[in-house]
């Protein structure tokens, strides 16, 4: 007896027995958002935003400051940030990071891991179900697990995750708004603390012209304490915005 409970646990470990539906599930969830935005013609955006950060507990506000965020689809980002009255600009074009100073200064930064970029969970880029869900694997997510569970009063799948799990890494769908949770683990090398959990949560949805919501509330949460808050004040969709605002080149040159 003592040895078929062992091997129950060896396999759930495993992930055998898993159910072949709960993986049907996350797939079908996934390509069924991934139908609804077909349609979505999306090149770029232009967010104004508040930004918040809070201390190493996450119960008092550190900093303030503001936010324009530039996305032209599908691998550049500009972000003109300006916190307790100093400004810097970074530009991040596919996995190369710019920025530059206050001062004026601009040199190459390290690239973000993967499991801190929001671009792909904020942006309508277009991409298969099966590419998603490869994406998210990457990151630790499980697809051959999945649950549903309601958050106001909205059905939501959550992908990755068995009922009761918790710090685990896990994806939660919103057919209409799409991800509206992201759990991952953040690696011991990023952090001086060690390994630990990063927790990404989008509400607030807002309709946009461009036929999909965006989330006009984002919380980051690391090791389940609050680290950053943005609060939307204004997007724009498809401005035609030039290409020489995601130059490194043109970047050093700006006054």
């Amino acid at each position: 007896m003592a040895r078929a409970a062992v091997l129950l646990l060896l396999l759930a470990s495993l992930g055998v027995g898993a159910p072949p539906s709960a993986a049907q599930d996350a797939r079908a969830a996934v390509e069924a958002f991934v139908a609804r935005l077909s349609d979505v013609n999306v090149t770029d955006l232009v967010i104004v935003q508040h930004l918040t950060l809070y201390d190493p507990g996450g119960r008092h506000a550190q900093s303030t400051g503001t936010q324009r965020v530039l996305f032209k689809l599908p691998r550049r980002q500009r972000v003109e940030q300006t916190v307790e009255g100093q400004r810097e600009v970074r530009l991040i074009v596919g996995d190369r990071v710019f920025v530059r100073q206050s001062a004026g200064k601009v040199y190459e930064a390290p690239a973000l891991p993967a499991e801190s970029d929001r671009t792909r969970l904020l942006v309508p880029v277009r991409r298969s179900a099966a590419d998603l869900l490869a994406e998210w694997r990457a990151l630790g997510v499980r697809d051959d697990v999945s649950h549903v569970v309601r958050v106001r009063d909205r059905p939501i799948t959550v992908i990755g995750a068995r009922p009761g799990d918790r710090n685990v890494p896990a994806v939660w769908l919103d057919a209409q708004y799409g991800v509206i949770r992201f759990v991952t683990f953040v690696p011991r090398e990023t952090l001086p603390t060690g390994p630990t959990t990063l927790d990404l949560a989008f509400s607030e949805h807002r309709p946009l012209p461009g036929g999909f919501f965006f989330p006009y509330r984002q919380e980051l949460f690391v090791g389940g304490k609050l680290l950053m808050l943005f609060t939307v004040r204004s997007v724009d969709v498809n401005t035609n915005l030039p290409d020489a605002l995601f130059d490194p080149d043109a970047l050093r040159r700006e006054p």
